[in-house]
């Protein structure tokens, strides 16, 4: 009975050996799965940015390489002036040669590799090349560069252990005039309440002010707020924020300090209506106009039907009664006399009209007439 058990028992851990193996395999696969996923050490480290020249002159070409970044990430190269890797870019994109940068789309592995033309950037040196991300979580990194026969000037000195915080919330206060609902720029104040964290005071801070509209990246501008914030101290600052002519839709305000980010307030810009209205009544008017001076044309240029163009007759002048020699009484008008001799009448009336218009010299007075007695010369009786 011993015998039988003891086998029975190795026969049951026989069958159970490979069910072990496969959950510890299991187990494991996570594991491994790490360990051989594309990326996986890169993404520890933080992003870095290598160079193959470290000094070029304007027109040169350098060639930008790079890892540790995001994979498929959409990078943005730029040459900057008055930066260094440890302080950063000072002035923001404003120090950069951003018309001549480049672009690039990091691989599954998060590196890239990329040609960039040498500028000369709108600060002086010490330069950097700057990389940073378009989209997506904030990265960046800076790679020590020199640009050949470019001005070279110390950096601003800092100011201290000044350091200022947002406090409160912030928020957009301002409403949008008439104008705006005709396409003018919207614009608004950002207010804020900062802090001074430090020990040392912070005069005149200058804040940068980004907009962003759906994925693209913030523009940056950069606003200086004159005061002084002492150490402990906090101040309401307002800051104006102007969109371009004609913006509309969701917008991202950003307000940056160095290079820390602030604060974040959306604002939603309302379609500029009037401006719809306007091309609305322009494409009514405009074709209507249209249509009434092609008509006006048409009228005049039309040929005119035969006998449209008839001249008015002349208008004659009735001349005084006049009683007939024979044939009719003393108070028998001219107009009561029979069809023939009233047109004979008128005839006569026509001549003598006719004859009075050629001969103006005469009047109807003064004009010889046989009822009139001639007149008696000398020796007549």
């Amino acid at each position: 009975m011993k015998r039988q058990t003891g086998l029975r028992a190795s026969r049951r851990t026989a069958s159970s050996a490979p069910l072990l193996l496969l959950a510890v395999l299991l187990a494991l696969l996570p594991a491994l799965s790490v360990l051989t996923a594309p990326g996986a050490r890169a993404a520890e480290g933080d992003p870095t940015v290598s160079l193959s020249k470290k000094e070029a002159g304007k027109g040169g070409e350098i060639t930008v390489s790079g890892s540790g970044w995001r994979a498929e990430a959409l990078l943005m190269l730029l040459i900057c002036g008055q930066s260094t890797p440890e302080r950063g870019v000072i002035g923001g994109t404003n120090a950069c040669a951003n018309a001549d940068g480049r672009a690039v789309t990091t691989d599954k592995k998060g590196a890239f590799s990329k040609k960039l033309p040498v500028t000369e950037p709108p600060k002086p040196c010490p330069c950097v090349v700057h990389v940073a991300t378009v989209t997506g979580e904030q990265a960046l990194a800076d790679a020590v560069f020199t640009v050949a026969g470019h001005p070279a000037k110390d950096l601003p000195k800092q100011t201290g252990g000044g350091k200022l915080a947002v406090l409160a919330t912030t928020r957009l206060e301002g409403d949008s005039s008439l104008l705006t609902w005709f396409g003018a720029p919207p614009a608004r104040g950002l207010v804020f309440t900062v802090g001074n964290l430090g020990s040392a005071p912070v005069k005149d801070p200058v804040f940068e002010i980004g907009t962003a509209h759906g994925v693209y990246a913030p523009q940056w501008e950069e606003r200086q707020w004159r005061g002084t914030v002492a150490p402990g101290a906090k101040a309401r600052i307002e800051l104006p924020v102007e969109l371009p002519a004609g913006a509309h839709g969701d917008y991202q305000v950003s307000l940056r300090y160095g290079q820390k980010v602030l604060a974040e307030q959306p604002w939603g810009v309302g379609r500029p209506w009037g401006v719809t209205l306007f091309w609305a009544l322009l494409c009514l008017v405009v074709p209507a106009a249209v249509f009434r001076i092609g008509m006006a044309v048409v009228d005049k240029v039309r040929p005119r039907p035969a006998g449209s163009h008839r001249t008015r007759p002349p208008t004659t002048r009735r001349g005084p009664k006049r009683r007939g020699r024979s044939g009719t009484s003393a108070g028998q008008d001219a107009t009561t006399a029979t069809g023939p001799t009233a047109g004979a009448a008128g005839n006569a009336a026509a001549t003598t009209n006719a004859t009075t218009a050629v001969l103006p010299w005469f009047t109807p007075d003064s004009a010889p007439s046989e009822n009139r007695p001639r007149p008696t010369t000398k020796g007549q009786a």
